[in-house]
C-alpha cells in the first residue's frame, strides 16, 4: 500500500455510498456530472450485484445510500433495490431529474422505504430549463412531480443548477421554490468538472451576477424567517471565486465511496477522470477497496502532498483541495488546488474570472451532453 501518512488501522468506515446505477438518461445538460465519454461505459452492475454492494457497505459502517445517475429512474429494478437497501438499514435518498416519474412510482418507492426524494431543475421557466434539458416537456414533468413527491409526504427538496444563462433569474427561481413548498433548496453554481469544465467558458457567472445572487439569497432568507416559513435555502458558490480551497469530499477516501455503473470505485464522484487505476467490485471486496486499494489510499493523508500544502498550517483543513479541479488546471493530481491563492497555478483561476467578464457562449453555442448516444442508450 502506498505510504500516505495514514493506515487501514486509522482510517475509519465510509458513510455514504452513492450509488450511480447507470449513466442513461432523457436529458442532454451541458452540465452534466457523468463522465465525457460515459457512452462508452454500457456494462451495469445487476440487481443482485448492487444487492450485495449495499449488503458489504453496510457492515462497513455506511449509514446513508444515495440512488443516482445518470437518470436512476431508467433502472426498473429500483423498487427491489430500494427495498433491499430499507432491509439493510440504509437512510435513503432518490437523486433525479424526475423524467420518467410518475406518482405510481413515488407510491411504490415510498413502499418500499424510500425516505428521500430529490428533484432538479434547470430553470425556473419553462424556455430555459427545456433547451438545458433537452426536453420539450422537462419543466412541466418536473412541476408535475415536484407537486406529487410533496403530496406523497415527502420533504420537498429541491436542486437548481446555476450559472451566467440562469444565475440573474434567481429571484424567480427562489419564488417558484416558495410555491412548490419547497422544504430544503440547493442553489448550487456549477463546479467546473466534466462536461462542466468542457462548458467553463459558456457557464461561469462574473463576479457581480454571483454578488447579485448572494444578495437576493440573503433576503429571501430574512423574509422567509419574518414569515415563520421553514424553507431553507443553500446557496453553493463556485469555487473558483475562492481563495481557499473547500475540504473536498471531507478528505479523499474519508467519509464517502461511489460506485458507478460498472462496478468501479470512487472516493468521489468525478475521480474516474484522474490518471489514477480505481478498483471495481466485481474483483474484490469493498473492505479490500476501502481500506487497502492503491485508489483509495493515493490521496490519503498528507505524505502524496507537494509543497506548498506540505507545510501549510492549513492542510488539515482542505487536505490540499480538490484533486480532480488540480488535475483537470494543472496535468498534475498532486498539485495544490489552483483556487487556493497560495497555489503557483492560482494565475489559471484568476484569468478564468477575467474571462468571465467578457462576451461568452450563448445557451445554444454550448457543446451538450451526446445527444444520439444518449437516447440510444437510454432505450437500451
Amino acid at each position: 500500500m502506498l505510504n500516505t501518512g495514514s493506515t487501514s488501522a486509522e482510517q475509519g468506515p465510509p458513510l455514504w455510498l452513492l450509488a450511480e446505477l447507470t449513466y442513461r438518461c432523457p436529458l442532454q445538460c451541458p452540465y452534466c456530472s457523468n463522465p465525457l465519454e460515459f457512452a462508452n461505459h454500457k456494462s451495469e452492475l445487476s440487481t443482485a450485484q448492487w444487492i450485495d454492494v449495499f449488503t458489504q457497505a453496510r457492515a462497513l459502517g455506511a449509514a446513508q445510500l444515495g440512488f443516482s445517475g445518470g437518470e436512476p429512474l431508467v433502472r426498473e429494478d429500483l423498487p427491489e433495490l430500494i427495498g433491499a437497501a430499507r432491509e439493510l438499514g440504509f437512510y435513503t435518498n432518490l437523486i433525479t431529474s424526475g423524467m420518467g416519474l410518475t406518482e405510481a412510482k413515488i407510491e411504490a418507492f415510498r413502499d418500499a422505504g424510500l425516505d428521500h426524494i430529490q428533484i432538479s431543475f434547470q430553470a425556473s421557466d419553462a424556455e430555459i430549463n427545456n433547451m438545458l434539458a433537452g426536453s420539450r416537456k422537462a419543466f412541466e414533468q418536473k412541476l408535475a412531480m415536484a407537486r406529487a413527491v410533496k403530496a406523497a409526504g415527502y420533504p420537498m427538496v429541491l436542486n437548481f443548477v446555476t450559472h451566467r444563462h440562469n444565475i440573474d433569474q434567481i429571484d424567480r427561481i427562489i419564488e417558484l421554490c416558495v410555491a412548490l413548498e419547497a422544504d430544503f433548496v440547493e442553489l448550487a453554481t456549477c463546479q467546473y468538472y466534466g462536461w462542466a469544465h468542457l462548458n467553463r467558458a459558456g457557464l461561469l457567472p462574473t463576479k457581480a451576477q454571483l454578488d447579485h445572487a448572494e444578495q437576493v439569497t440573503n433576503a429571501w432568507r430574512e423574509k422567509l424567517a419574518e414569515q415563520g416559513n421553514p424553507c431553507k435555502l443553500i446557496l453553493v458558490t463556485p469555487d473558483y471565486y475562492e481563495e481557499r480551497p473547500k475540504g473536498c469530499m471531507n478528505g479523499w477516501g474519508n467519509i464517502f465511496l461511489t460506485i458507478t455503473p460498472d462496478g468501479t470505485a470512487l472516493p468521489c464522484h468525478s475521480a474516474r477522470q484522474l490518471p489514477v487505476s480505481f478498483p471495481s467490485v466485481t474483483e474484490h471486496s469493498l473492505s479490500h477497496i476501502w481500506y487497502d486499494s492503491f485508489g483509495f489510499n493515493r490521496f490519503r493523508g498528507y505524505d502524496w502532498m507537494s509543497e506548498p500544502c506540505r507545510s501549510c498550517d492549513e492542510k488539515e483543513k482542505d487536505f490540499g483541495g480538490c484533486r480532480c479541479q488540480a488535475y483537470l488546471l494543472t496535468g498534475d493530481a498532486t498539485q495544490a488546488d489552483p483556487v487556493c491563492s497560495k497555489s503557483p497555478h492560482h494565475h489559471k483561476i484568476l484569468q478564468a474570472r477575467a474571462e468571465a467578464e467578457q462576451p461568452q457562449p450563448g445557451i445554444e453555442e454550448l457543446t451538450f451532453r451526446n445527444e444520439r448516444t444518449s437516447r440510444i442508450i437510454c432505450k437500451a
